[in-house]
């Protein structure tokens, strides 16, 4: 990524007022820089400007474009932040996005996103959500906001890792019924490493994978949330490569998890994610993107992904 020159900025205007708007030229530079830059363009159009840069491309864009733009001008943070609240505003609460992005980042990543929140709606995450589910999916959801999954040293102990998988045996396949939070304290705060360990004694134990144990003993959103926890633990670029195919597959697109998944990892791991999906599907994520998308929506989504691995 190159340094931001100052015609960027000043040369926004041109594309946003007059004879109409020039959507190419927003494409070309605004998803082919990082958030950084973004901020940095978004900074010198306010001061020469007097105006807001996203309030103004908000003015002169619609439909799923305009989603797509806006989505990128938001720090990275506070953009997870502002999902998790559209998430739960209004009747109905969308569970799958909280869970996905609960599951699959880092405690420091956690920690951003909720310092992020409070700033930009004056309230804490961990109540909101509280107040927005209930029962075991809210005590999951809960669990995994304190981020107690990551272990920077490695270590498995091996005996712990075979007594939790007896553990998860006893609560589930072995009674009738289950014990829900022996599953959730377990998943929530083991790390990865440990947890792949565990998944391979429960195997052993189980004679089926803990997947199958999870289908066969919850259902609903917290087994959404459970499963998506083992997938983050198995292989997150798998997990993510499978939410981009779940949006784009069948009839209609999921269009918000479409563009959720691009912008957040864009600067993470997006072409790991890009080669995953090529081994999983057979096709690359260019190739669906553009048999299910169209105009400037789709010209935006492909340069945000880039040239195929």
């Amino acid at each position: 990524m190159r340094c931001v020159s100052p015609l960027e900025a000043t040369s926004i205007p041109i594309w946003v007022e007059g004879l109409g708007t020039n959507e190419q030229a927003i494409i070309d530079v605004l998803t082919r820089r990082s958030s950084a830059q973004r901020q940095q363009i978004a900074k010198s159009f306010k001061a020469q400007f007097g105006s807001d840069l996203t309030e103004t491309l908000k003015s002169e864009l619609s439909g799923k474009f305009e989603r797509l733009i806006v989505a990128l001008m938001y720090p990275p943070y506070r953009y997870e932040a502002k999902e998790l609240h559209d998430a739960m505003k209004g009747l109905g609460t969308k569970e799958g996005v909280i869970i996905e992005i609960l599951a699959s980042r880092t405690k420091n990543q956690l920690q951003e996103i909720m310092k992020a929140y409070e700033e930009d709606y004056g309230s804490s995450l961990e109540q909101d959500i509280q107040a927005d589910t209930s029962g075991y999916l809210e005590r999951i959801l809960v669990c995994l906001l304190q981020g107690s999954r990551d272990d920077v040293t490695g270590f498995v102990d091996p005996g712990l890792a075979l007594q939790d998988a007896q553990d998860l045996y006893a609560a589930g396949e072995k009674i009738c019924g289950t014990d829900e939070m022996k599953f959730i304290t377990i998943l929530c705060t083991r790390s990865a490493r440990h947890l792949m360990r565990v998944f391979e004694e429960y195997e052993k134990i189980a004679n089926k994978s803990i997947e199958d144990s999870i289908k066969s003993e919850t259902h609903g959103s917290l087994e959404e949330a459970m499963l998506t926890i083992v997938k983050c633990t198995r292989n997150l670029h798998c997990y993510f490569a499978e939410r981009l195919h779940y949006a784009m597959k069948g009839a209609g697109t999921l269009d918000g998890t479409l563009i959720r998944n691009i912008v957040s990892r864009s600067e993470i791991d997006l072409n790991l994610i890009k080669g995953q999906f090529k081994k999983m599907y057979g096709k690359t994520l260019s190739s669906m993107i553009m048999e299910d998308t169209s105009g400037d929506y789709k010209n935006a989504l492909l340069s945000l992904v880039g040239s195929d691995p």
